[in-house]
């Protein structure tokens, strides 16, 4: 593990000298406010969520390094758990464009359990993380992600494209489709792809309303968030 994370490491900086200059410069500080915290296709938490974040672009290289975090307003019960819980997310990532192509580094940590210590990257830990890759030409948007190490040791992977077909009225709509391991983002009953993310967002002004549809647990969800 420690010589794969040297490896991005190196891999980073050698990237960091090719990418572009940033459009945004600084910190940036938000927070989302959602009804329910559905990812990927899958509603995690069982709760409305309050879900702030926090970055900073570099001068001139347009590299973001940031956190970002979830956290349920009621408690729930996990599956295979014996104690309600309310569940917390803490995430950190590293974002380097690379010309139209933007790498992401993502150290996804589920703090929800008493005790638990960030960047434990053991096999039994509570962080996972991934390297992803998107890229956006006009209103057409691409995401490939795999998990390279930390819980996740089978190297789950995801896909998804995104395209936004209507903007009029200060209304924007976007439909996505995502296709992702079955016993990582669908009903945990197989390895291969299936389709397990599918819908539409509408937005105007700071608000958004999804629907979200997962073909391989048949469950869909209705998800309002407002951006502060």
């Amino acid at each position: 593990m420690r010589k794969t994370l040297k490896l991005l490491c190196l891999a980073t900086a050698m990237i960091a000298g090719t990418a572009g200059s940033a459009k945004a410069e600084g910190f940036k500080i938000g927070a989302d406010v959602v009804s329910s915290f559905v990812w990927r296709g899958g509603d995690i938490g069982d709760s409305p969520a309050i879900q702030p974040n926090l970055s900073y672009t570099f001068p001139g290289s347009g590299i973001v390094l940031g956190a970002w975090g979830t956290y349920a307003v009621k408690d729930y019960l996990p599956s295979g758990a014996t104690e309600k819980n309310n569940y917390k997310e803490v995430d950190l990532f590293l974002t380097v464009p690379v010309g139209p192509v933007s790498i992401t580094l993502t150290d996804y940590l589920n703090a929800t359990a008493d005790g638990t210590r960030a960047f434990d990257f053991s096999s039994d830990g509570p962080n996972v993380i991934e390297l992803s890759a998107s890229v956006s030409i006009d209103n057409l948007s691409l995401l490939g992600a795999i998990n390279i190490g930390g819980a996740d040791t089978g190297n789950a992977k995801y896909f998804e494209a995104g395209y936004k077909f209507y903007d009029k009225n200060g209304y924007t709509a976007k439909a996505v489709v995502g296709a992702g391991d079955e016993d990582y983002y669908g009903d945990g009953e197989g390895d291969n792809l299936a389709l397990v993310n599918t819908g539409i967002s509408v937005s105007k002004d700071r608000y958004t309303v999804s629907y979200v549809y997962n073909p391989d647990t048949e469950r869909s969800h209705l998800v309002f968030s407002a951006s502060f």
